[in-house]
């Protein structure tokens, strides 16, 4: 069983971890109003094609059925990237593929690509040519499968793990974004297309930090996060190497060609879970992150939109 962010590994690594997250398929904000009209909307590809960690059918249920009550017409890849698939689509969504179906803790070190060297060479083509591309890619191992995709746009994803400290205190400390404590940068996702879309703060869950030389950035790690780098996930010990990464990124956009590109070094902000025994809410519909459910529309609107002048900037 792979080695899920369950509660107790975040609060003593020595605990295994017992209990899987599911999708919370209750969970349904109202989206009001829509965006398009009832699937007459772009076409938002997920992708699972690359032994995907979430699917709309599992884990990323919610992120499907909120973008198709927004209007978007939803649909998985199960094709390998070149230009024929990627035509179908207006986004490509790529949400922490994996290399194989094999134990986290069968993977060589470093972790191997999720992607073929043509597939990126493909989906760095068609988001410049005018492609929309939001890439996701959590904590070890699964930064590590993306990461050459991510490099093909120059962003230096990490396989690791970000965390407030060592401790596990810090370890089981919620990660908030706030737009007051400059965590959230401003641009035109956060703005919204009125004040009542409007973001102040977001929630993620562990993830990795990256760096993005010439984005936008979005969310911005607070002073005094390191990124952990285990041998094997979740393997945490005194002398697991670590690296200070405040003022790094957990998300951050770019323009690319005639395209635009979104990345984040965590997934479960944008889904809808419950998390071991307790059934606790992990995702949109957890405490403080109230409006993650908004983000997410403000963010595929923006990348799914029309791009502003070069002069437009932060837009």
């Amino acid at each position: 069983m792979k080695r899920l962010a369950c509660l107790a590994l975040l609060l003593s690594a020595s605990l295994p971890c017992v209990a899987q997250q599911v999708a919370d398929r209750e969970f349904a904000p109202a989206v009001s109003p829509p965006a398009f009209v009832e699937g007459k909307g772009p076409v938002v590809c997920l992708d699972e094609a690359h032994y995907n960690f979430h699917t709309l059918d599992g884990r990323f249920h919610a992120f499907g059925a909120l973008l198709r009550r927004d209007g978007y017409v939803v649909t998985p890849n199960r094709a390998a990237f070149d230009a024929t698939s990627l035509s179908a689509c207006a986004v490509l969504v790529i949400a922490n593929a994996q290399p194989s179906d094999a134990d986290w803790n069968d993977y060589p070190a470093p972790t191997p690509s999720a992607f073929a060297p043509a597939e990126i060479a493909a989906v760095r083509d068609w988001v410049q040519g005018g492609g929309r591309l939001l890439l996701i890619a959590d904590h070890m191992p699964l930064a590590g499968a993306a990461l050459a995709l991510a490099a093909a746009f120059d962003v230096e994803f990490t396989d690791g793990f970000a965390f407030a400290g060592v401790d596990n205190e810090a370890k089981a400390k919620p990660t908030l974004f706030r737009l007051d404590d400059g965590t959230l940068s401003d641009h035109a996702i956060l703005r919204g297309r009125n004040a009542s879309e409007a973001i102040s703060q977001l929630r993620s869950f562990t993830g990795q930090a990256f760096r993005a030389p010439g984005a936008q950035p979005l969310m911005v790690l607070p002073a005094g996060f390191v990124s952990l780098h285990p041998a094997k996930a979740w393997a945490f010990d005194d002398a697991t190497p670590r690296v200070e990464v405040g003022g790094w990124l957990q998300g951050a956009v770019k323009d690319a060609g005639k395209g635009r590109a979104a990345f984040f070094g965590e997934a479960a902000m944008f889904t809808a879970q419950s998390a071991g025994a307790e059934r606790r809410p992990m995702g949109m519909n957890a405490p403080g992150a109230e409006q993650n459910a908004q983000f997410v529309l403000n963010l595929l609107h923006w990348l799914a939109g029309p791009k502003a002048p070069a002069s437009a900037a932060g837009d």
